[in-house]
């Protein structure tokens, strides 16, 4: 039991020290906080103006079929999603550098925290609904009897492919901002 704690003990050293929180000052954290969250609100409007933009039209059997994210409830999920997360960036940059200015208190991390977590839950509840239709269209599903439509609307699904890419990337970001406020949480409860 004890070697399980010393374990979990070195791999928390570990990750803080490739995160750079080993002797993390006020100032590093606001840079590391600052930049992950701009990098997120980046790689969200890249997403979500590729999303929204792409659409393509067909003539098929001789009928016109046009693609748009606005068809899938899926794809639609996933733009809400990221425009949610994208403006609770833009306000967490505030409370980020407001408890940079004011003097810091344990509350102010758990709730950085939290809003880490609920943000990168909801990232990756809308890549993880992209990611399957997205999956059914390039592949079909065949004991359903649903065929593969990216052969005829290649454009669309490589357009979505980039998109959700960029959603990814936005979760990978949150995903570390969540690690980094859980290890400036736990830092300060220990000092």
């Amino acid at each position: 039991m004890a070697s399980q704690i010393i374990g979990k003990s070195s791999l928390m050293q570990k990750l803080e020290s490739f995160l750079g929180l080993t002797s993390s000052s006020k100032r590093e954290f606001l840079i590391l906080q600052t930049t992950f969250r701009v990098l997120t609100i980046i790689f969200l409007v890249i997403a979500i103006s590729v999303m929204v933009t792409c659409s393509q039209s067909i003539v098929m059997f001789g009928f016109p079929f046009k693609a748009s994210y606005s068809y899938s409830s899926a794809l639609k999920f996933l733009v809400g999603a990221e425009a949610v997360v994208c403006v609770f960036s833009a306000l967490s940059l505030i409370f980020v550098y407001l408890q940079y200015r004011s003097e810091s208190h344990p509350t102010n991390y758990f709730f950085l925290f939290l809003h880490d977590m609920a943000m990168m839950i909801l990232m990756i509840s809308g890549c993880a609904a992209a990611t399957a239709v997205g999956y059914i269209g390039r592949y079909g599903e065949v004991q359903i009897g649903w065929g593969s439509v990216c052969d005829r609307v290649s454009k669309f699904c490589n357009r979505t492919v980039v998109s959700v890419v960029f959603s990814y990337l936005a979760f990978f970001a949150y995903l570390t901002l969540t690690i980094v406020s859980a290890t400036k949480l736990r830092s300060r409860a220990t000092e």
